[in-house]
């Protein structure tokens, strides 16, 4: 486990805000040079807290108006199997292996509900091993980022 003092948690906060701002910037903010953030921030990629810089794009900008959740069941030796097909569509954003039934967890953006309907019969029923799938619109979000206190 990784500890973080109040400057690494300022640069994580600053960083999930703006992954752009220069390092001159986010010095300003926590009263460090640019050298000192940039340290830090190696730093923190080295110890595996920061994985990845990444672009977060609007789905509904694009005409994804449906975010889309589903529990898929699948028999237990097809699971990875299947797991890396649902990787390959475009629409999905997540899978996820979660404890329970042998399930996977997964994300997909879809134009419409008219797409959904494709999505399922055309990808998720074709998967060998699939028994069963349930799925859940979502309406509205709260909090899709990790807070480090």
């Amino acid at each position: 486990m990784v500890e973080l003092d109040w400057v690494d948690k300022e640069i994580l906060t600053v960083l999930r805000q703006d992954a752009r701002m220069s390092m001159a910037e986010i010095g300003r903010r926590v009263h460090m040079s640019r050298v000192a953030v940039r340290q830090r921030i190696n730093r923190l990629i080295e110890e595996g807290v920061i994985e990845d810089f990444t672009t977060v794009v609007n789905a509904k900008a694009l005409g994804y108006d449906v975010h889309a959740f589903f529990e898929v069941e699948v028999v237990p030796n097809q699971l990875e199997a299947a797991a890396r097909t649902l990787t390959q569509i475009e629409q999905v954003t997540v899978v996820y292996q979660m404890t329970g039934l042998s399930a996977l967890h997964v994300h997909a953006f879809l134009k419409d509900t008219q797409a959904l309907a494709v999505f399922l019969r055309d990808h998720i029923y074709n998967i060998p091993g699939v028994v069963k799938v349930s799925s859940d619109l979502l309406l509205r979000g709260f909090k899709s980022i990790l807070t480090i206190r």
